[in-house]
């Protein structure tokens, strides 16, 4: 099973680290939010392997459920802070209270070895790391948030690209789908044009 995948009902699942941001790809984990939902952290088993396939975060936690219902929490809150911030609305108080309580809470270890970066922590120190990730993403004013343009996609991502011109949250997942789909659009009208001539 190849690195960020988990298995679900329909075989692999792929987690996508595509939103620029360890707390908003937490948020992410959250599929069509507004007409289909599909979590993909259903058990605290899938949550360990998100975090292990998140290149920022320890390779190894275990979630117990109090602390997976604390993960979830808070990426509910992030998603909420987040969408506040696309949609230019004030934060709502109960999401800021979730991920400022969380942030303070003590941080993974980082040790540089000729390996290269080890990071090492509980899942409590996971949680307090994307929080802070989070709040780093939400409190910068240059920052450039968006929702994926492709409907029925609910992610919200950092856009960096030159001119903020970028317009899907991944091209794997959604911006190949939304150029096939006006591929075939466009050939049906094609068609349907030379039919009718």
């Amino acid at each position: 099973m190849p690195k960020g995948s988990v298995t679900g009902q329909d075989g692999d699942v792929e987690f996508a680290f595509v939103s620029g941001n360890p707390a908003l790809d937490l948020a992410g984990t959250v599929r069509s939010r507004r007409d289909e939902p599909t979590d993909l952290l259903a058990a605290p088993a899938d949550l360990a392997r998100w975090v292990a396939a998140c290149d920022e975060l320890p390779d190894r936690v275990s979630a117990d459920a109090t602390t997976f219902e604390s993960a979830l929490s808070l990426r509910e809150a992030i998603y909420q802070l987040a969408l506040d911030r696309v949609l230019d609305r004030p934060f709502d108080p109960g999401s800021l209270d979730i991920v400022n309580a969380a942030a303070a809470g003590p941080v993974p270890t980082i040790k540089l070895s000729d390996a290269g970066l080890q990071v090492s922590g509980d899942l409590v120190a996971v949680l307090s790391h994307l929080a802070r990730s989070g709040i780093a993403v939400l409190a910068d004013s240059h920052a450039c948030l968006k929702e994926c343009g492709r409907t029925g996609c609910t992610r919200i991502y950092l856009d960096r690209s030159r001119g903020a011109r970028r317009t899907w949250c991944g091209m794997d997942e959604c911006g190949n789908r939304v150029k096939a789909a006006a591929y075939r659009a466009r050939r049906r009208a094609s068609t349907t044009a030379e039919g009718a001539s």
